[in-house]
């Protein structure tokens, strides 16, 4: 975890919380989330030509990857329609880093030592606890948090997935380009198909909050897969998921969602834990 893949992941945390926040914004999310995919398959294509073809070894992880996106994409949309942004994120992306660090440890052979395992479960405390002030002074929603928390697993699956498959693809640009390209072909199909001849119409009014959502995706993701070829996956998932300190406050200013002394305490754990990250090993 050098100080440029701090910077990087730090950068792609504050990117995909503003996709977010502007999928959350866009009332039909259907719509929204088919402008994003489409907006990501576009600066796909258009990247295709000028970057590398990923190794052989990296097919299998990218098609896997762009499965467990989609389905990402559906159960995010879910929780969005059925929670508010300040419930629905943090626990989205709060409960993804203790699983990416047993999958990595599974699957990558990748085994934190105790400062680094410190900081980890310090971060996902911090990130736990923004999560739990989303539901403060409401009845919990059990299909809400539900779906919160299969997106959390979908995000943990894709980001080991992901992680060895742009290690193996000999180019993370070349990886997001064509991730992009597969994955975002689904949703816009979809969207044509179910709407036809009425989908210009109904795509039109969020064109703009869409095609904007789609290049922060791209970015932050962008970011994310170039750090993982420099750094363990599971350091990377804790500190990429910062994004939901930068989700409340988003969700505080835009949304007028209280942020609050809980969330201050929180964001302090994730503090210390990055700090301890960063200085594992």
């Amino acid at each position: 975890m050098t100080p440029l893949v701090t910077a990087a992941v730090l950068l792609a945390a504050v990117t995909h919380a503003g996709w977010n926040a502007l999928a959350h914004r866009i009332t039909d999310k259907l719509a929204g989330f088919a402008l994003i995919s489409g907006g990501g398959l576009l600066i796909g294509l258009a990247a295709v030509p000028f970057v590398p073809f990923p190794a052989a070894g990296a097919w299998p992880y990218l098609g896997c990857s762009a499965a467990v996106h989609i389905a990402y994409y559906a159960l995010l949309m879910k929780s969005f329609r059925l929670g508010d942004f300040g419930q629905a994120y943090p626990i989205a992306r709060g409960s993804a880093p203790l699983v990416v660090t047993v999958l990595a440890a599974a699957f990558a052979h990748e085994v934190p030592d105790g400062r680094a395992a410190a900081g980890i479960a310090l971060s996902c405390a911090g990130l736990t606890g923004v999560a739990l002030w989303g539901l403060r002074g409401h009845r919990p929603d059990w299909a809400a948090i539900g779906a919160a928390l299969a997106t959390g697993l979908t995000i943990a699956a894709y980001t080991v997935v992901d992680g060895l498959g742009v290690r193996a693809s000999g180019s993370s640009l070349g990886y997001i380009a064509w991730l992009m390209a597969v994955q975002g072909t689904v949703i816009p199909a979809y969207v044509l198909w179910r709407w036809r001849r009425r989908a210009g119409t109904l795509l039109r009014p969020y064109a703009g909050l869409g095609l904007l959502g789609a290049a922060l995706s791209v970015a932050a993701y962008a970011l994310v897969l170039w750090a993982q070829t420099r750094a363990a996956l599971a350091p990377i998932a804790a500190l990429r998921e910062s994004s939901v300190i930068v989700g409340a406050v988003i969700g505080a200013v835009f949304f007028k969602e209280r942020f609050g002394a809980p969330r201050i305490a929180a964001a302090g754990l994730l503090v210390v834990g990055i700090g301890l990250m960063l200085h594992a090993g």
